[in-house]
């Protein structure tokens, strides 16, 4: 059976966490290893290389998302009784407190973080991830013995469908961020196999790595504030976001809880879901709404 959670409050560390803190409870804490890579590298052989001690590896693919769908994308949400059984598999109990991390800020550890503070369960994101880590790196797998975990349902309040963003890109009062890169927003830049480059019509362009300061550290919870903020976080009466797959669309959510806004809401499945349905309007450009010239109409 599934629990039903209303409310996306969750008890425990903060979205982010550094690494002396983790050093201090590595005991208390299981840390889960989330490396991943977009140009096909292997996030397990990184993870076997060299992991913070206890850590388990989980993958993006297979323990943080569903099979692909046209409606999904390519990382959909799992379903709630296979997100607990897999995390199951690996050793993390309901009340364990988990600290993700990867090698690129954060930007694929989110995912993990953002699921698993929106059902209550405590979990925080490695501020610089490795290269803030500065204890002690073990090599090789970890088992811990798995466990039961109970499902708990996602908060239908947090996630949002197509349909839904569309609308609320269209709606003066609402608000849709873009976390991709600025040159898959503008369509610039495009990732090999996407069919349709650009952005939701009315999107505005929030990288996720602008998160971050050079050296991969989140900025502070003023600076990041002011960032949203100046994106217009604080007059929307709702916000969603979006990315390639709904997965570094959680490091924007997490940004946004630690600068203390208002909870966002996740399209998960995001560009890849979007471009893959020619009904669906695409805007190329820097500007969240096209020239008429500009416009892509699916043709």
């Amino acid at each position: 059976m599934t629990t039903e959670l209303s409310s996306a409050a969750t008890t425990g560390p903060p979205p982010v966490v550094e690494a002396d803190w983790v050093a201090q409870r590595l005991g208390d804490l299981v840390p889960v290893d989330v490396r991943w890579y977009l140009d096909g590298r292997s996030g397990h052989e990184a993870y076997l290389a060299g992991h913070l001690p206890g850590a388990v590896w989980a993958d993006i693919d297979t323990d943080l998302s569903a099979p692909p769908t046209l409606l999904g994308g390519r990382h959909p949400l799992p379903e709630p009784e296979e997100f607990a059984e897999r995390l199951g598999r690996l050793g993390i109990a309901d009340d364990d407190t988990v600290v993700a991390y990867d090698d690129q800020g954060g930007g694929f550890a989110a995912r993990l973080v953002w699921l698993l503070r929106r059902i209550g369960r405590p979990a925080a994101l490695l501020d610089g991830g490795t290269a803030g880590w500065t204890g002690p790196l073990e090599t090789g797998a970890v088992t811990r013995p798995p466990v039961r975990r109970e499902p708990r349902a996602w908060p239908s309040e947090l996630l949002r469908t197509a349909d839904e963003t569309q609308a609320a890109a269209a709606a003066p009062a609402s608000l849709v961020l873009d976390a991709r890169a600025a040159g898959r927003y503008s369509g610039a830049d495009a990732l090999p196999g996407e069919t349709r480059i650009g952005h939701v019509p009315g999107a505005r362009s929030a990288p996720w790595a602008d998160n971050l300061r050079p050296d991969g550290t989140f900025h502070t919870p003023a600076e990041l504030r002011s960032r949203f903020e100046a994106l217009g976080v604080a007059d929307a009466d709702q916000v969603i976001v979006y990315c390639g797959s709904g997965v570094t669309a959680c490091h924007d959510l997490l940004a946004l809880e630690r600068a203390g806004l208002p909870t966002a809401s996740l399209y998960g499945g995001s560009w890849s879901a979007w471009s893959a349905q020619p009904e669906r309007p695409v805007a190329t450009g820097e500007q969240p709404f096209p020239t008429p010239s500009e416009e892509q109409d699916g043709q």
